[in-house]
């Protein structure tokens, strides 16, 4: 497997090209000492269940898996919790307000963004919403709709770890373990 860090060649400190591997997860400049740490991302998930026990459902915009299902959600913002950034990205997409949110489970991913990898941990939280008739898809959801649990079809999200996170959380709900 290749470095992660293998397209920056230069110290973000000093500029210089003596920016090499240190171990898997960083690099070192051999000129300033300058070690960077290539952790993951963090991004966010919404679970939304209705009255009927269907779950909310994305349609994707844009790259990467355009045209594929997916959740809302997407990556927090600097100074803002993950229940922040969750409720802001449903917010931003559904036009739904989050009321509640409970931490059920994370995965790692990676996101092509522009050609690059990043390399995210996916944080799944069942959400609950304020009650509302409209939903609004916006930002980079295309189209919304609820579908059965019991119809949830994991292949069809285009990314992978909402894939497995589908799954993991539609195996929980069908066994009737609390999510």
């Amino acid at each position: 497997m290749e470095h992660p860090l293998h397209l920056f060649k230069f110290c973000p400190r000093c500029g210089s090209a003596h920016f090499k591997v240190n171990d898997f997860k960083s690099k070192r400049c051999d000129d300033c000492g300058f070690v960077f740490y290539f952790n993951p991302l963090s991004a966010t998930v919404a679970l939304i269940l209705d009255s009927n026990n269907r779950l909310l459902v994305a349609r994707r915009a844009k790259e990467p898996a355009k045209g594929t299902l997916d959740l809302p959600g997407g990556f927090a913002d600097s100074f803002e919790t993950a229940e922040e950034g969750v409720a802001r990205e449903v917010k931003e997409e559904t036009g739904l307000t989050v009321v509640s949110t409970e931490y059920l489970f994370s995965l790692p991913n990676i996101y092509i963004y522009s050609g690059f990898e990043e390399h995210t941990l996916d944080l799944f939280f069942l959400c609950r919403v304020e009650e509302s008739k409209e939903l609004s898809a916006a930002d980079d959801v295309d189209a919304l709709q609820w579908i059965p649990i019991d119809e949830i079809e994991p292949e069809k999200f285009g990314l992978q770890s909402i894939s497995k996170g589908v799954a993991r959380f539609k195996n929980m709900t069908m066994k009737n373990i609390k999510p």
